[in-house]
């Protein structure tokens, strides 16, 4: 007998209802409930049990459950199974309903990895690398990052935006010839050790504990820098020395300069000319003026944590200390704001330029202008022919010290062979003796 529509819509609780079938097919059926009628498909399984398998409530025009029309076509579907052999036809639908759910599950995990491949691009995996260069305190962050924007996010943004594991040695070859065919030989150096290093601290990170976790987020396996070749010319190294007339003569001029820029000047030459970055982040707490010395925070190299400096400060640059900021508004010392901010490169660069600009005018410079880098140069040359030995020269300018002997075994501090360096360097500038005063050394 057929089922109707009426029949289903006055269907009893409890009730069934059955259409005529085979026996040996299965027949679709109707069982009256609380909330209306539901179909069923019965069958006998491989056991030889009846089983009424679920298709769904009934509801006259379909649309909040099956219509008599669909629940016959359902029904039809399970008739064609059952003749071609699912006799369990239960037990089939659930592997089905299984498969489908591990199905849409790998889908998902696919389509989320492509996205996190496609998130991972070369841009983000260079700025996690300078994330990971500010979070070790590495003064070159900064330079780093403005020099990875300007050769390789604003020339090459399709690249920029590429996933990191997707992009090959023969695209990171084009980003570093385009700035060697530009003459910019030691730019492309560095940009070459930039890319490299990058990549090789994404790799690690994912078995170093003390990567960045923005970089092991990335999963990088390789690294495609590896393969490129050195920059041949990228690493000639500047020979710019000041002669003692030029370097005296320097030294007349920013004596006389008004502070704080000739305060600022003078205490770059005599500390030794140390590095700008590190100078710039000297902090009054940093100051021992009863023992005459500072403390810098060396950070520059594949350390972990910055070394820790010590540099004498003579009476003369206490004296420019003092006069860089006579009344203090805040905490940094290498400064031409009264300690508010700290002198960077540019700034301390834009005071040498008019020295420099000067001198030339002059005709006090033999062999042209000069830069900080050169000074530094300077003051290891000349302290090098009054006889200050290479290991004090390097204990002074904190250079060279990477070893193995100097990390583990040697302890002593050289306070008095860099002061005695540094007194040699003052009496070469005033060209007369320098008179030694002893300051007590400070307790650690």
């Amino acid at each position: 007998m057929a089922i109707t529509v009426r029949a289903l819509e006055t269907l009893a609780p409890g009730k069934w209802l059955s259409e005529a079938g085979n026996r040996n097919e299965g027949a679709l059926r109707a069982k009256g409930g609380p909330n209306g009628a539901r179909f069923y498909f019965r069958y006998r399984n491989s056991s030889g049990t009846y089983d009424d398998l679920p298709l769904g409530k009934f509801d006259a025009r379909g649309r909040d459950g099956l219509s008599l029309v669909e629940a016959r076509g359902r029904a039809g579907e399970l008739v064609r199974r059952y003749r071609a052999g699912d006799s369990d036809l239960r037990l089939a639908i659930e592997a089905e309903r299984r498969e489908g759910e591990h199905a849409l599950a790998a889908k998902v995990r696919a389509s989320a990895a492509a996205d996190a491949r496609r998130a991972a691009s070369l841009g983000v995996l260079l700025g996690a690398y300078v994330k990971q260069l500010d979070r070790d305190g590495k003064s070159s962050a900064g330079a780093v990052l403005r020099a990875l924007e300007r050769h390789v996010r604003d020339p090459w943004p399709k690249l920029w935006a590429t996933p990191a594991d997707d992009v090959g040695m023969e695209d990171l070859l084009a980003v570093i010839a385009r700035v060697s065919d530009a003459g910019k030989l030691t730019e492309a150096r560095k940009l070459r050790a930039y890319l490299l290093a990058a990549y090789k601290a994404a790799v690690r990170a994912r078995q170093d504990a003390r990567g960045h976790p923005a970089l092991r987020e990335l999963r990088i396996s390789s690294n495609p820098a590896r393969d490129l070749a050195a920059i041949d010319g990228g690493t000639a190294a500047r020979e710019r020395a000041l002669s003692l007339a030029e370097i005296r003569a320097y030294w007349r001029r920013i004596k006389a300069l008004p502070d704080p820029a000739g305060a600022l000047l003078r205490f770059h030459l005599l500390t030794g000319a140390q590095r700008i970055e590190q100078l710039a982040r000297l902090q009054v707490g940093d100051i021992d003026a009863d023992a005459g010395t500072m403390r810098l925070r060396d950070g520059k190299g594949r350390r972990k944590s910055p070394r820790l400096h010590d540099v004498p400060l003579l009476a003369d640059a206490l004296a420019a200390l003092q006069a860089m900021a006579p009344e203090r508004a805040g905490s940094f010392v290498f400064t031409v704001t009264a300690g508010s901010s700290g002198a960077a490169y540019s700034t301390v660069l834009h005071r040498l330029r008019d020295v420099v600009a000067a001198m030339q005018e002059a005709g006090e410079l033999d062999k042209g202008a000069f830069t900080v880098g050169d000074l530094r140069r300077t003051v290891e040359t000349r302290l090098a022919a009054e006889g200050v030995s290479t290991e004090i020269r390097a204990q002074l300018q904190s250079h060279g010290l990477g070893g193995v002997q100097a990390r583990h075994y040697d302890r002593h501090d050289y306070l008095s062979e860099k002061r005695a360096a540094l007194q040699t360097l003052l009496r070469l500038l005033e060209g007369t003796a320098a008179t030694i005063t002893p300051i007590r050394r400070r307790r650690h």
